[in-house]
């Protein structure tokens, strides 16, 4: 199983709406802590996408689905926005 992804994805939204974008993903097995997360990159900024906190699922290429949790949002660009997200359970990847 590899420890890093970066590629396309989607997030999907406790409502079931799916988020296309940008991810880029690593395990960490720092300090005998297993878990894995990264940053999400969306093609589109949506009001239920800034609100979304709890019951998001990340969608990888070949139907792979892991859950994700949002730690933390930073504005890139006046229209760009930055995800940071911690995974929970297995890594999708």
């Amino acid at each position: 199983m590899t420890t890093t992804y970066s590629g396309p994805a989607r997030l999907i939204l406790a409502d079931g709406a799916r988020i296309s974008g940008m991810i880029s993903l690593s395990t960490n097995h720092r300090g005998g802590l297993n878990g894995w997360g990264g940053t999400f990159r969306p093609d589109q900024v949506t009001t239920d996408l800034r609100n979304a906190a709890e019951g998001l699922q990340l969608e990888l290429p070949y139907d792979r689905v892991g859950a994700v949790a949002v730690t933390g949002m930073r504005k890139l660009l006046a229209t760009q926005l930055l995800i940071s997200l911690a995974g929970q359970g297995p890594a999708p990847f």
